[in-house]
């Protein structure tokens, strides 16, 4: 990879502070719209707050956050050397209502991070550039992180000034609201500290509030497994029914609680136009994704986020939002999967089909005499026969 290394115009980058104006200049010649510094001790208590968070199970079937626990909670055993972190921000604040599509119940709503090219190639490549400048600067070694590496970014960012921690959990910028993609640079080379971001909530709980599943058990606390954004994304197993209808017609993450924090009056459309959404995102048509095969989602989905679940989680997703939409004018597109060889495809299918046909219990019950003797799934087979108020 070639990577422009030239000096910037500066007195001299021979003092820690020189050297951390010239990387403010750098970090925004790359894109970044905030940039903040801190210290691996800054990270505060972060990581009990994350120990009580696992002991409690909260994590679902994240696997990967209590593996890397001790290295999550500590960011000097993920890399002894690291004398400062570098956070950037790149803002990724949407051109309109994030929650409008939520009544356009024949379509499906993919949270805003996810409209666009992902955002671990976009930042990484911009951290990379941006290590690189620090290395050729200092001669010191650097280690670019992006979500994918055992980092807790947003105590990092709070510590780094960027914005602080809100109800929701999430990152707050009195700048950009809640539309901050976060990464880091640590590095052995010391560059002076920013004072940590203030907590700017005060009494405002609106993020808890219109939360549809009721996720948060307490402000600054979240229950992952209750949350959509992980039903839709992290878990790879069945749905659990009472958070079917909650879902409405969110097909890949929720940006509820993000989209109502009162801070988000000063947030900016993003500039970084690989963040813009595609025809598939946007609000594309039920109906059309349902018809969706492997090779298809595929295609459709090249280079976004979404391609990470894969098909079989997608349709999934894509058969709660049609049981919810209320047409059963997309009943023929959601029989099509009674015989989709995954299970986790055929049982949202059954369910949807019931929600469709939900004024006729008659028309369901010849589906379920023509399909049921030919599955062998148990799950599938007890969706066929669930009663309501049973």
């Amino acid at each position: 990879m070639n990577i422009a290394l030239e000096r910037i115009a500066s007195p001299s980058l021979s003092s820690p502070a020189s050297l951390k104006a010239a990387l403010v200049t750098r970090a925004k010649a790359e894109g970044f719209d905030a940039i903040g510094i801190t210290q691996p001790k800054a990270i505060g208590d972060a990581g009990e707050r994350l120990g009580i968070f696992l002991r409690e199970a909260m994590h679902g079937d994240m696997a990967w956050l209590e593996a890397h626990a001790e290295r999550r909670a500590h960011p000097s055993a993920l890399w002894p050397e690291t004398r400062s972190i570098i956070m950037l921000g790149l803002n990724y604040g949407p051109s309109d209502d994030p929650m409008a599509g939520l009544a356009e119940c024949l379509n499906g709503v993919v949270s805003v991070y996810a409209r666009g090219r992902d955002y671990h190639e976009i930042v990484k490549g911009g951290l990379k550039r941006l290590g690189a400048w620090v290395h050729h600067e200092t001669d010191e070694a650097v280690k670019v992180f992006v979500d994918t590496a055992p980092v807790m970014e947003k105590p990092l960012a709070r510590a780094a000034g960027l914005g602080w921690q809100g109800k929701h959990t999430n990152l707050v910028s009195r700048e950009f609201g809640s539309w901050l993609f976060l990464g880091a640079i640590f590095t052995s080379a010391y560059l002076p500290p920013d004072m940590p971001e203030a907590d700017h909530c005060g009494n405002c709980r609106r993020c808890l509030d219109v939360c549809p599943t009721d996720a948060f058990p307490a402000p600054y606390r979240l229950d992952a497994r209750r949350c959509i954004s992980y039903l839709t994304i992290e878990h790879k197993g069945h749905i659990a029914r009472e958070f079917r209808r909650p879902m409405g017609n969110r097909i890949y993450g929720c940006d509820d609680c993000l989209a109502v924090c009162p801070w988000n009056k000063f947030a900016q459309e993003a500039r970084e136009v690989r963040f813009a959404a595609r025809p598939i995102t946007a609000g594309a048509p039920l109906s059309d994704l349902l018809e969706l095969d492997d090779a298809a989602f595929r295609a459709a989905f090249t280079g976004s986020p979404v391609k990470r679940i894969g098909r079989d989680r997608f349709i999934r997703n894509v058969l709660i939002a049609a049981g919810n939409s209320g047409d059963a004018a997309l009943l023929p597109a959601v029989a099509k999967h009674f015989s989709d060889p995954n299970p986790l495809v055929r049982t949202m299918a059954v369910w949807a089909a019931r929600e469709l046909l939900a004024g006729d219990m008659d028309g369901f019950a010849v589906l379920r005499e023509t399909c049921l003797p030919e599955e062998t799934d148990e799950t599938v087979r007890a969706e066929w026969t669930y009663e309501e108020n049973a």
